[in-house]
């Protein structure tokens, strides 16, 4: 990529100095009087011992930084700006770029006066844990804590009432996080018996990793099909729940065949909204042309809701081959559905999802990538939307 994001965002202001110690709001403000341009960016304000106190972002850098300072004690503006020593802030070339800035910073540094996910609108993540026996859980944040993350999704309840039918399905345990695991291939030098009773094993869904009663490879496949499902890849688990409704069913297990069916008929539901849901996903694939505040052009490669990359746009052959190679790099090849993401990932795809929602009028200026992608001349790839 000739061009990345981070490049693009940073660089191109100047930073304000940092203030000596215990300077006053007045020299700040008169700091960012002075050297602050109205051009979109991202600023961050500091407290004592180099706290990153927030960050933030503008069209307009200078008079968004100037507003702290005329803010009354009631706003929130007051108190971020309040006993600060240092301002800095990075120029970036539009509101887009700035967009995805910000975030990026607010996920690094965690400033504690930004407030992650503030919409009304709730999403929802499975999350597989990090522990010697993952659990599955529906959760409403993504954090850095070495799980795995898959989503988002539009539900928190109904993902909730899915994670309990799909661990049941397959085995995967639910019991506490501190809960002993021992599987049954581990060695066992001091004669290990189990201290507590599985009773999700004995009625059949639960592989009982605390029990002794799975390998650790057995456990692992069942998290590997957990995946396959998610990603549209493998309806193993609903071939699982069909097929024991139909034996249970011939056997005159009538009652059992019917807890069966409801629960087939609701991991079904789940599995046509995680249908849909993708398709929602891999809709925010494509190439967005946004003019900057310096007038000129860029292209933006947004695959799956995440920005891949930013090409200034060129004209003549050499710039159409360069984006050419560039689209190519980014879209070529499949992406399997919802993919396992990190926090940072996760919030850069509501976030884009959050930019087009509220501008649906940008969407005019976004081009599929099929139109540089092979099978397409060269010369015939276009230089505007």
């Amino acid at each position: 990529m000739s061009e990345s994001l981070e490049r693009e965002g940073g660089g191109h202001g100047r930073p304000v100095r940092r203030a000596p110690p215990r300077a006053g709001s007045v020299e700040l403000r008169d700091e960012v009087r002075a050297r602050a341009e109205n051009r979109p960016g991202v600023y961050r304000i500091y407290g004592k011992g180099s706290e990153l106190r927030y960050v933030g972002k503008s069209v307009q850098v200078r008079t968004r930084l100037l507003s702290y300072f005329r803010a009354s004690e009631e706003e929130k503006a007051h108190r971020v700006i309040r006993d600060a020593e240092g301002v800095e802030w990075d120029y970036t070339p539009d509101e887009f770029s700035a967009l995805i800035r910000e975030m990026k910073l607010i996920q690094s540094h965690r400033p504690r006066f930004n407030v992650q996910h503030k919409r009304k609108r709730a999403y929802a993540f499975l999350k597989i844990t990090r522990e010697r026996a993952p659990r599955v859980l529906a959760v409403s944040r993504v954090v850095a804590d070495g799980s795995t993350y898959f989503g988002p999704f539009p539900r928190v309840k109904a993902l909730r009432r899915s994670v309990r039918e799909l661990v049941h399905t397959l085995g995967i345990r639910d019991c506490a996080a501190g809960t002993l695991m021992h599987f049954s291939d581990q060695p066992d030098f001091f004669g290990w018996e189990p201290t507590a009773r599985c009773i999700r094993a004995e009625l059949g869904n639960c592989l009982a990793p605390c029990a002794g009663r799975s390998s650790e490879a057995r456990y692992r496949e069942a998290l590997e099909r957990l995946a396959l499902f998610l990603s549209g890849r493998s309806e193993e688990p609903l071939r699982n729940l069909y097929r024991s409704m139909n034996e249970a069913s011939e056997r005159q297990e009538y009652e059992y065949a019917a807890i069966l069916r409801d629960r087939y008929d609701r991991l079904q539901d789940f599995a046509a909204e995680l249908t849909a849901f993708r398709g929602q996903v891999e809709e925010l694939s494509f190439v967005y042309r946004v003019v900057g505040y310096d007038g000129e052009a860029r292209r933006y490669l947004i695959r799956g809701g995440r920005v891949r990359g930013c090409l200034r746009e060129e004209k003549g052959r050499e710039g159409r081959d360069r984006l050419h190679r560039a689209v190519c790099e980014v879209f070529e090849g499949v992406e399997h559905g919802l993919q396992a993401l990190k926090p940072e990932e996760a919030a850069e795809i509501l976030l884009v999802a959050r930019w087009f929602r509220l501008k649906p009028e940008e969407v005019e200026n976004t081009m599929e990538p099929k139109r540089w992608l092979p099978g397409k001349a060269l010369g015939e790839a276009p230089t505007r939307p």
